[in-house]
């Protein structure tokens, strides 16, 4: 069994990774990005075949940064991305906000308020079918509840499981603490979870198992 990390010794990993010049955090969300593309194509064979669309959900962080490389990624294979940020743009981090740049270059954003939060947000009903929903909101950074629009997602969870739709958690679903697998106020379930170099606590810890489901693990070169 691989060595179970918290959310900090994770970064701290990462940081060491950068210091040392091996690797750039650019090329380490590029490879983030592409771990999570290539899990769900294993995972879910039948993606890789037709017309399909998907939508992405970044938050303001580097986790959304991983959103943006893959809403690229599914573009470049032809597929219909629809991606929205949850953020003000001006106020992401370096590397995110390169790969945001690089999607504006092939596709829109939709800009979202998240302080405060939307009660609900319209277009998110649903009104079209779509196969994959990509949950790249938070990750392992978020440490408080959260609620208003994001409660919404957690809780039309029963639509998408009716209309088909696979949810791909980046790194560890939205809601979900990291290091204990508590539920910080509401989680968003996901079929297919990917995170990165090593499993986190909060994967396999109380209601991680359950609201993560089957937890993938791809190696970024740390």
């Amino acid at each position: 069994m691989t060595e179970l990390l918290t959310a900090e010794q994770m970064r701290a990993a990462e940081m060491s990774a950068i210091q040392s010049g091996n690797v750039t955090g650019l090329e380490l969300m590029e490879r983030a990005g592409q771990g999570v593309v290539d899990a769900v194509f294993a995972e879910w064979l039948e993606l890789g075949h037709g017309a399909r669309r998907a939508v992405v959900l970044c938050g303001p962080g580097n986790n959304g940064g991983d959103g943006f490389v893959i809403a690229r990624m599914l573009a470049a294979r032809g597929w219909d991305v629809e991606v929205f940020l949850y953020g003000d743009p001006k106020n992401l981090p370096p590397d995110a906000m390169a790969n945001y740049k690089r999607w504006c270059e092939v596709g829109t954003v939709s800009v979202r308020a998240i302080n405060p939060p939307p009660q609900m947000d319209d277009s998110l009903s649903i009104p079209e079918p779509f196969d994959l929903l990509v949950d790249a909101l938070f990750g392992t950074g978020l440490m408080r509840p959260f609620r208003g629009l994001f409660t919404f997602f957690a809780e039309m969870r029963e639509l998408l499981r009716e209309r088909g739709v696979r949810v791909v958690a980046v790194d560890i679903p939205t809601g979900l603490c990291s290091d204990s697998g508590r539920i910080l106020g509401t989680a968003i379930p996901a079929d297919l979870t990917v995170t990165f170099h090593s499993a986190k606590l909060g994967h396999m810890l109380a209601q991680g198992p359950e609201f993560c489901s089957k937890c993938v693990i791809a190696d970024i070169g740390l």
